[in-house]
């Protein structure tokens, strides 16, 4: 173990020390980075992931065949008309005055086109109390939400007239309204709630205003350039409304948790006797670099998604990756900018009342240096203990269960629409998300074709995927047909997915894959989560084996310990698997789902593991990386293992413990969203990091190291010619006056 020698040499030191020296150019060139960010963010507009290109296999095929012809499918919309009595039929006057009032209604708001009645196209349920009556919205699919509200209210008021009756409105446009609604309502009350949440536990742990609005100015000023940014290489990758959510999320958490390494270790250093120039230079040489490092990391980790090669994931990944890409440089750059400026007035709007408790000069926590105690005396026990209830903790995920969520699963009760829903998949199974063949021919009119499609249509439903009607919409000019097909299963995803393959694998080819010449790629609600979650299980491996083997890369690098490097993969996927197997308990085995309303849903989102695996991975490394980067700090300044262990987890605990505790917070908001989606993804998230700040980082973290003692720094000699990027992790190298810390003699 060596000291370093009398220069700086890493990026954080020399980027810290540049920028105390040049304090207005650096706030300036960052301010200037966020307004042109947003600036060209704003003149190159927003391109927004095309459905085409959201999945492959059959789905992106049929997408792609249908607008190669210039087909713009509209959106089809259903009014159920049901007697709320069992004796009411829909051979009643009664019920037949209100279909053609339904008719009328639709038609006269002029947004709707191929109106059809039951009594004409036969959508009446075999127990004669159900019918459908269906029509298209004019315009663009796509934003068909926006417009269909006054066909919304035109049928509220049909309702309304016949309280005998049920008469309600689902489909694409509708359906797609009242998510966007919902989801954007969620999404709303978690930003708004975010960040006051965060500044009120910033506040009270710095005790002062200045200082806990550094991190979330930081935060913020971070999530504008990057939005802007996003615009620009939304024309290279194109981006999402989710991947804008994700992105203020990622943002805000690492945003505030840098600041927030670096102005507490700035104060420490102030606290313990040094001058204001030296303890921004000690926090650059330390601090920083752990911002670095663990920035690097974060950004591998969210790379991942690069690989899953769904577009959805792709712009998760990349807008998530560039805003910790910004927050990581605007902390070791902006930041000790603000921090020479400000001086002393950082600690301006001291809160009295909260009566911040005095730490002293060496920073220690006395809750964690009791528990320290007790770990470093007993090591093999806080193995063994620690690692034995995380793991139990962990047991339920060997049986996790992943589905698209029903709109049931996802919004129980809460929406009127899903009591629709359920209505029309139970008078009419697959009626409400039929499955859809693409059919393009050399003439789609040829007999044989017609003769094909004849054959397809009856073997539907005699083969059983299919109960009908199967209807058949042929596009003469463009050779293609669409034919949609009810599918057995209705909402049940299995029995539906079930179908679905019949119609794939035996249906098909025994009747469309006969003409030569002919595609007939199946697509619709059911289709396309089989390819999602077909393609999704291809890319984990993938996925899982970049960040962990890129992971331990950086580790190893950063750290030169091919001991640290295996330890924090190991500790990483062990807090992973604890927050699998707590979302397995609750969401899907349902123990405790009452404390945040997710009874009754069974199963966890497709795409979640995966994605919580990215994020859980990146973050974690936040932690880790501050901790073992203090404790290898201190064995650098001639302390022993099982000194610096102690030294480096109980100076950081307060700064762990603050950045956990906003983290938790911000995630726990999710957890209270209305979404099962949203809800799993916010439980999932403040369970990791909470277990993550406080088990892994608090007992098992220095157990093991305390375990391996002096291993802990082991690094083989073949290794040794690796880039060295430690130089800059001991103050002792940032100037030579001397000064005690604890008794110790340190060159600062």
């Amino acid at each position: 173990m060596g000291t370093g020698d009398a220069r700086v040499r890493g990026i954080a030191a020399r980027a810290g020390g540049w920028s105390a020296r040049h304090r207005w150019a650096a706030v300036g060139i960052w301010v200037l980075f966020v307004v042109l960010a947003m600036g060209l963010g704003s003149a190159a507009g927003r391109v927004d992931v095309d459905e085409s290109d959201q999945l492959k296999g059959e789905t992106h095929t049929a997408a792609t065949i249908v607008k190669d012809a210039g087909i713009e499918e509209p959106a089809g919309e259903t009014v159920l008309i049901q007697g709320r009595d069992a004796g009411v039929k829909a051979t009643d006057a009664e019920f037949r005055a209100t279909v053609a009032e339904v008719v009328e209604a639709v038609r006269a708001t002029g947004r709707v086109s191929d109106v059809t009645s039951p009594y004409d196209t036969q959508t009446i349920s075999k127990d004669g109390r159900s019918a459908l009556v269906q029509f298209d919205m004019r315009g663009d699919a796509e934003t068909a939400g926006d417009r269909v509200e006054p066909v919304v209210k035109a049928v509220e008021g049909v309702a309304r007239k016949h309280t005998s009756l049920r008469v309600e409105e689902i489909g694409s446009a509708s359906m797609n309204k009242t998510f966007s609604d919902a989801f954007g309502d969620d999404f709303q009350q978690a930003e708004y709630s975010a960040v006051p949440v965060a500044l009120g536990i910033l506040l009270i742990a710095f005790g002062a205003l200045v200082a806990a609005l550094l991190p979330v100015a930081l935060a913020i000023t971070a999530i504008m350039a990057t939005m802007g940014l996003m615009g620009v290489v939304s024309h290279v990758m194109p981006m999402s409304d989710t991947a804008n959510s994700v992105m203020l999320l990622v943002g805000l958490a690492v945003g505030v948790d840098y600041c927030l390494f670096y102005l507490r270790r700035e104060r420490e250093e102030r606290e313990a006797g040094r001058d204001a120039q030296t303890a921004l230079r000690v926090a650059a040489a330390t601090s920083g670099r752990a911002i670095v490092v663990s920035g690097v990391t974060v950004c591998v980790a969210m790379a991942g998604m690069l690989f899953t090669g769904l577009a959805g994931f792709e712009a998760m990944g990349l807008a998530s990756l560039m805003v910790v890409a910004v927050a990581m440089v605007g902390s070791v750059t902006v930041l000790p900018a603000l921090l020479s400026l400000l001086g002393e007035r950082v600690e301006a709007g001291r809160i009295p009342f909260l009566n911040r408790r005095r730490r002293s000069g060496s920073g220690d926590s006395r809750f964690w240096s009791a528990v320290l105690k007790g770990v470093l005396a007993r090591p093999v026990l806080s193995v063994v203990v620690a690692a034995g209830a995380l793991l139990a903790i962990a047991a339920p995920a060997v049986g996790m269960k992943t589905q698209n969520l029903t709109l049931d699963q996802e919004f129980g009760d809460s929406l009127s629409i899903v009591q629709t829903y359920n209505r029309v998949n139970e008078a009419f199974p697959g009626g409400s998300e039929p499955a859809e063949v693409v059919v393009k021919a050399r003439d789609i009119n040829a007999p044989d074709v017609k003769d094909a499609l004849a054959q397809f249509k009856e073997r539907a439903i005699t083969s059983g995927a299919s109960r009908g009607p199967v209807e058949i919409k042929l596009h003469d000019a463009q050779n293609i047909a669409f034919v949609y097909v009810p599918l057995v299963g209705g909402s049940d995803q299995d029995r539906a997915s079930a179908s679905l393959e019949k119609l794939r694998d035996e249906v098909r080819p025994a009747t469309l894959g006969k003409v030569d010449g002919l595609q007939a790629p199946i697509t619709g609600n059911v289709a396309g989560n089989h390819d999602f979650n077909d393609q999704l299980l291809g890319s984990v491996a993938p996925v899982f084996g970049f960040v962990v083997v890129f992971a331990f890369l950086l580790m190893l690098v950063s750290f030169r310990s091919l001991t640290v490097a295996i330890t924090s993969i190991a500790l990483n996927l062990l807090s992973v698997g604890a927050a699998y197997g707590i979302l397995v308990a609750v969401f899907q085995h349902g123990w405790g789902a009452s404390l945040v309303g997710a009874e009754g849903v069974g199963a966890i989102v497709t795409w979640l593991p995966l994605f919580l695996f990215v994020i859980l991975f990146g973050l974690s490394m936040d932690y880790h990386v501050f901790v073992v980067s203090r404790i290898r700090e201190a064995r650098l300044r001639g302390r022993t293992t099982t000194d610096a262990i102690r030294h480096g987890v109980v100076t950081t605990a307060g700064v762990v413990t603050s950045a956990a505790v906003i983290m938790v917070a911000v995630f726990a908001i999710f957890g209270t969203l209305s979404m099962q989606s949203m809800k799993q993804m916010g439980v999932g998230l403040a369970a990791a990091v909470l277990i993550d700040a406080t088990v892994i980082r608090g007992v098992l973290l220095p157990a093991v190291m305390a375990l391996l003692g002096e291993r802990n720094w082991y690094l083989p000699k073949w290794l040794d010619r690796m880039p060295d990027f430690t130089h800059d992790e001991a103050p002792e190298a940032v100037t030579a006056p001397s000064v005690t810390d604890g008794g110790e003699p340190i060159r600062v």
